[in-house]
């Protein structure tokens, strides 16, 4: 594990310029904050381009304590947490090819779920741990699969050749999985649309929602639904609706890009990632919108964050 050093590498004769590009930014975001309003639960996971190399790397709620889990010359992405919060499922390169791998919260113990010579990633645990829904290209176009936690018996859920599904999620009580398709749009714009599925790729239904969506996530008592969406034309923004897709809130309304929402574990709060400053961050928000705080700062890219049951 390498300790976080991003923070520190500010040149001396910047330091002037740092505190006037913080104040510049923090009249730009609309006033957005610099630190957290309140303690928060759980830890953070998320991706950053800490030298060359994307990295998974960990912080808790509040920005503070950031520790770097995978080494530099390893392009590592997409982290997520299993659910007692002891491991993070994660996307990685190292053996040439995306596979999806698994480490303990450390990053100790890192080991490969997945051999296939495909693009294997955008893993996600089932409620109970025993599952790992993933998106794969093994039978040609991106499909949604399913597979044991160990890694053992892949099986293939949507099985489309003609259309492309991506980010399966697991509703909180394990009976849906929650993913994006194309299916049944335009192939000319490829727009994609919520829809739902039995955890044995049965009974696809579509959402109500409109005007594209990615990246969704359930709040932690399955009652919501947040994703990144363009429906009001422009850069994307985090929406939230009900989750029979009723009700749709834009909760960011912000210049600059805003996608990949995830819940805190009490709910209160949403963490995810943003353009709004130039260089993509990690910014929470309270779950009604309000409230929006810078928790990364620094110059470096970073998204694809995660957080904590």
């Amino acid at each position: 594990m390498t300790r976080d050093t991003r923070k520190n590498r500010i040149p001396a004769w910047g330091a002037g310029l740092a505190l006037w590009i913080a104040v510049a930014l923090s009249t730009a975001c609309d006033s957005d904050q610099l630190g957290p309003s309140q303690p928060l639960p759980g830890q953070i996971a998320f991706t950053s381009i800490v030298d060359r190399f994307m990295r998974i790397v960990v912080m808790d709620p509040d920005g503070s304590n950031v520790r770097i889990l995978t080494d530099e010359g390893q392009t590592n992405l997409e982290p997520a947490w299993s659910p007692d919060g002891r491991q993070i499922v994660f996307t990685s390169w190292r053996d040439g090819d995306a596979n999806i791998w698994i480490m303990d919260r450390d990053g100790s113990n890192a080991r490969g779920l997945t051999t296939h010579p495909s693009n294997d990633r955008s893993a996600r645990f089932s409620p109970d741990g025993e599952k790992i829904a993933f998106v794969s290209q093994r039978d040609g176009s991106y499909d949604v699969y399913l597979m044991n936690a160990d890694g053992s018996n892949v099986v293939n859920l949507t099985n489309s050749p003609s259309s492309v599904d991506l980010d399966p999620r697991f509703s909180p009580d394990g009976g849906t999985i929650l993913f994006c398709s194309t299916r049944g749009s335009d192939p000319a714009n490829g727009e994609f649309s919520l829809f739902l599925m039995r955890p044995d790729g049965t009974g696809i239904e579509r959402l109500p929602v409109e005007g594209g969506a990615r990246w969704p996530n359930y709040s932690r008592d399955g009652t919501k639904i947040v994703f990144g969406s363009s429906r009001e034309g422009g850069d994307p923004e985090i929406w939230m609706v009900e989750a029979d897709g009723s009700n749709p809130v834009n909760l960011t309304n912000s210049p600059g890009a805003d996608d990949e929402p995830s819940f805190s574990p009490d709910g209160t709060h949403i963490v995810f990632s943003t353009r709004r400053g130039g260089t993509p961050e990690i910014y929470s928000i309270r779950a009604d919108g309000t409230d929006p705080v810078n928790l990364t700062q620094t110059e470096f890219w970073d998204a694809m964050a995660a957080w904590s049951p």
